[in-house]
């Protein structure tokens, strides 16, 4: 894999993790003046000019070359202006419909496993219901074949909860492979402050 392709971490103005980039991303945000990189060890902010300096004085690093400059791979960078986070939705897809619901049956309750869950129409789609967050829940075997082709009301059961779009959109997820012990700290404090539901 070409050092260029690697990830780096993109920090707001707040210094809040919103998402990750590759190093080349990095690196021409960095020569636009649009963000800083972040010295992983110290967290000193360095513009491009600065950090291509400090580059050249290292060995050892993981660095890109170039016939002008060797510059070592940024794995942090913090964006000069924006501060918001980016809008993010979640695909509405079986995994995530497993994920929102925790592999837990919504009618009686049951965690049977993945193999013994299937996802249940709320109002059923004979009756017009669609396929979306807000009518799709996972059901156990029981509870569906209970359920069947018929209404909530005319089957006797009652949701746990009322499906809606998942919450955890706002986190960001990084793969533990992926995941640089530069980032922990940054990652860690998004973590720690994420408001949860009542």
């Amino acid at each position: 894999m070409s050092h260029l392709t690697e990830r780096a971490l993109v920090l707001n103005r707040s210094w809040t993790a919103i998402c990750t980039t590759t190093v080349r991303q990095a690196l021409v945000m960095a020569y636009r003046r649009v963000a800083r990189i972040i010295h992983p060890e110290t967290c000193e902010a360095y513009d491009f000019d600065d950090w291509a300096a400090l580059s050249s004085a290292r060995d050892g690093e993981a660095c890109i070359t170039t016939p002008f400059l060797r510059i070592r791979i940024p794995e942090i960078i913090v964006l000069q202006r924006y501060n918001g986070f980016p809008k993010r939705t979640v695909a509405f897809s079986r995994r995530n419909i497993y994920r929102r619901d925790e592999f837990t049956c919504q009618y009686c309750g049951a965690r049977p496993g993945s193999e013994l869950l299937s996802i249940d129409h709320v109002t059923p789609r004979s009756l017009g219901g669609r396929s979306n967050w807000e009518n799709c829940v996972l059901a156990c075997v029981a509870c569906n074949k209970r359920k069947a082709d018929r209404t909530l009301g005319d089957s006797g059961l009652a949701l746990r909860k009322h499906p809606a779009p998942p919450t955890f959109a706002g986190a960001i997820e990084f793969s533990l492979g992926r995941r640089k012990a530069s980032w922990e700290k940054f990652i860690s404090e998004r973590y720690w402050n994420v408001e949860l539901e009542e």
